[in-house]
């Protein structure tokens, strides 16, 4: 290390901690970084994205689907800004990233210089570690303190480099520190799974709500839901973290979910907050006993009033219960809540069988998974296409979804599908997004197409932002400005290099899919589908009836009568 230039030592640090790739787009502020980068392209990957934006996304989107280390890199300035929004997903998904970002030259901080923002400050409340380089003999300890924090606090490190830092030859001896972090190993405390371990025998209807922190206990799961005879309900990022169609499940809670979960929580007398800090607290239970397990402490009754809290890696916790718990024999409310779901699987199979044109989502839904493998991994967009991908696609366990889950941004389906390639290059991805969320990163298909990574992209093209068309329209309002420009994206990726296939007919998706998944290259299946209400699994009263207040000022505003689609949510009430 000593006499080396501090941008060879940065990179080789990266190297030292399994970085092997790194987002990002080339620029004045980062050139002497980029140097040192192309000297050691044979050891760290530079993935040049089209916009910071996706770059930013896809680092996120790398460290939720792998648990690992995301970086990127930015300029100065405008590059910098542009990443925030991909930041703030990986803040809000709790993901480790690093970002590298440039600045001017530290002879010229604080002169205004042309690009000069106060970059500490733009990156203060995303971050969990945000320092400027100010001397290259303090960079090694710097870079190792903030991959470290952004693996212990599972958020954003952001380390700002003035482009003469990694130049510099670091000439003085200085203090290593270590190229490690130990993930601690929570215990869990026995006098709290016992007392928890009352509750469960004592419940006559327990309802489990599992969260993304079970992602690693799958199979823990699965047994202490039979053996406690609780059906399980999961939080939007968890999907996949019990098969779909496993008899116990009951899908997701909800305005995206399903009847018979929101059923079972209005009737149980027993909630067990499992790996989960789950927001919507007005669809959970009043007035009954919570027990709520997580390696978080902060996160024990953060949302809900919690009677019992068991701080502890949820592997540990299931696998302590299913080793003392007896099955028990009170399985009636098991039961009675798998027929519901049998029940509903067969109503949402009306809408997926359908083989007419106009082409519906769920239609689209069910095509998708005629040809997704048993290890795909989906990276599903924001918007209406949310609904369909979590409510009609039959999840295994071996699969992953992936999206953008507390920040809601449109646009994170490209990058994360692109991450989700580079991560794991031998699996099948398949990204849906809705035209509206595709078209916001639609530029970085060219990086797909760069890069040589072979997935599917199914935009779900009704040519507007639909899911805002229906919360205008659920708010009593009439639909304005959601409409969206006529764009063919199968044109589109043919001129980026990849594949596109325009589907306007039923009878074309199925096999356009199907050649799509046998391309070895990027391919786009451009579906034009018909504009279908997202109805909520369980529709309140004031939710039709503010469908009926848009009907009426259609009816007086525009002199004609437009039925909304409300016959199929009236039977949902």
């Amino acid at each position: 290390m000593f006499d080396d230039r501090a941008g060879k030592v940065l990179v080789d640090l990266l190297e030292d901690w399994g970085v092997n790739h790194i987002y990002g787009m080339p620029g004045d502020s980062i050139n002497n970084l980029m140097e040192e980068l192309r000297k050691a392209e044979d050891k760290i990957k530079f993935v040049q994205v089209r916009h910071e934006e996706a770059g930013a996304l896809a680092a996120a989107s790398y460290a939720k689907l792998t648990g690992k280390l995301g970086v990127c890199l930015s300029i100065a300035g405008p590059g910098a800004i542009h990443l925030l929004n991909g930041l703030y997903d990986a803040k809000e998904d709790s993901a480790p990233v690093l970002v590298l970002a440039g600045q001017v030259p530290t002879d010229q901080i604080g002169t205004d210089s042309f690009q000069e923002v106060n970059m500490e400050r733009i990156f203060d409340d995303v971050t969990v570690y945000n320092k400027e380089v100010s001397s290259e003999e303090q960079l090694p300890s710097m870079v190792n303190q903030a991959i470290r924090t952004a693996y212990a606090e599972k958020g954003v490190a952001v380390l700002t480099l003035p482009d003469d830092i990694p130049t510099e030859k670091i000439k003085n001896k200085v203090q290593k520190n270590a190229v490690m972090y130990e993930s601690p190993a929570l215990t869990p405390d026995v006098t709290a799974m016992q007392e928890a371990a009352a509750a469960i025998e004592k419940a006559k209807k327990p309802i489990i709500l599992a969260g993304t922190g079970v992602k690693k206990a799958k199979e823990e799961l699965a047994a202490f839901s039979d053996t406690i005879a609780a059906p399980v309900v999961i939080s939007l990022p968890a999907k996949g973290v019990m098969e779909d169609e496993h008899p116990n499940f009951l899908g997701n809670l909800g305005m995206i979910g399903t009847k018979p979960a929101y059923e079972a929580m209005e009737e149980t007398d027993l909630l067990i907050l499992l790996g989960t800090s789950y927001p919507y607290t007005e669809f959970l239970p009043e007035d009954v006993t919570c027990i709520q397990i997580d390696r978080n402490p902060l996160q024990i009754g953060k949302r809900y009033p919690v009677d019992i809290g068991v701080a502890g890696d949820a592997k540990k916790v299931l696998t302590w219960f299913n080793e003392q718990l007896a099955r028990s024999e009170k399985r009636d409310f098991l039961e009675k809540y798998q027929e519901k779901m049998t029940n509903w699987w067969e109503e949402m199979k009306t809408d997926e069988e359908q083989t007419s044109t106009p082409i519906k989502p769920q239609q689209v839904i069910h095509e998708v998974q005629k040809i997704a493998e048993d290890d795909a991994i989906l990276s599903v967009d924001v918007g209406n296409v949310t609904v369909w991908a979590t409510r009609h696609f039959r999840m295994k366990t071996t699969q992953d979804f992936l999206i953008s889950s507390w920040l809601g941004t449109m646009g994170c389906s490209l990058p994360g599908a692109i991450a989700s390639k580079i991560a794991f290059p031998e699996r099948q991805v398949i990204s849906l997004a809705g035209d509206g969320g595709f078209s916001m990163n639609m530029q970085d298909f060219l990086t797909a197409v760069k890069y040589n990574l072979p997935m599917i992209v199914v935009i779900f093209n009704n040519e507007r932002i639909g899911m805002i068309k229906y919360e205008q329209e659920a708010g009593g309002h009439l639909d304005y400005k959601t409409g969206l420009e006529s764009f063919n994206f199968a044109q589109f990726a043919d001129n980026c290099g990849g594949k596109g296939y325009r589907v306007e007919k039923f009878e074309d998706l199925g096999p356009s899919l199907q050649a799509a998944a046998s391309f070895n290259q990027p391919a786009i299946i451009d579906v034009c589908i018909e504009d279908e209400p997202p109805i909520p699994g369980k529709l309140s009263y004031d939710q039709v009836t503010s469908y009926t207040k848009q009907t009426i000022k259609k009816l007086f505003e525009k002199g004609k009568l437009e039925l909304p689609p409300i016959r199929k949510g009236l039977k949902r009430m």
